[in-house]
């Protein structure tokens, strides 16, 4: 997942210069709409990056695991069956597989990483909506809301994911700490 999203954010630099060129030279609606579509989503992918490299350098995967914001709210467990989080959760790629082992790490590793995760997806669902910031320049204010706000879910996706499974593996640490 980690190469293929690399690969995909340098090939979206490439196509949004290319297009930024094209509509520079050739103005028009259609190089316009390119270009800003390219820009748009070669930013989705470098903030994501780069907001994970942030969290990387800053937290290495350590988190208090007391924090009350990693604490589970009272409403959530109905949200994730109303969601059917259980469902879909194998299907959800992960960034690092490796950072989830709990063959290769300690729950407690395992607990952190996922915290992390959480931070850095909730960081990137709320940079999600700044392109909303050209919207005075470019216009197409709908189509900024709507990329936005498709990015922001995919995002909560997975934040959704780390606090659905965060619980469990707290309470497996639980019980191996009374064993």
């Amino acid at each position: 997942m980690k190469r293929c999203m690399k690969r995909a954010a340098r090939l979206a630099a490439v196509g949004a210069a290319a297009a930024l060129a094209a509509a520079l030279l050739w103005p028009g609606s259609l190089s316009t709409a390119v270009a800003v579509t390219l820009l748009t989503v070669c930013y989705h992918l470098w903030m994501r990056l780069l907001v994970g490299g942030v969290f990387d350098r800053r937290m290495n995967n350590r988190c208090d695991l007391g924090n009350p914001w990693f604490t589970p709210r009272r409403w959530e467990p109905a949200l994730w069956r109303a969601l059917r989080v259980k469902r879909w959760k194998v299907g959800v790629p992960s960034w690092e597989p490796e950072l989830f082992d709990t063959k290769e790490r300690s729950l407690e590793e395992v607990a952190m990483a996922m915290c992390q995760a959480e931070l850095v997806h909730e960081t990137c669902a709320v940079l999600s909506f700044l392109p909303l910031a050209a919207v005075p320049w470019l216009g197409a204010a709908p189509v900024f809301l709507l990329t936005s706000l498709a990015a922001a879910l995919l995002d909560l996706m997975f934040v959704f994911l780390q606090r659905y499974n965060r619980p469990r593996l707290l309470r497996l640490m639980q019980r191996r700490k009374k064993q």
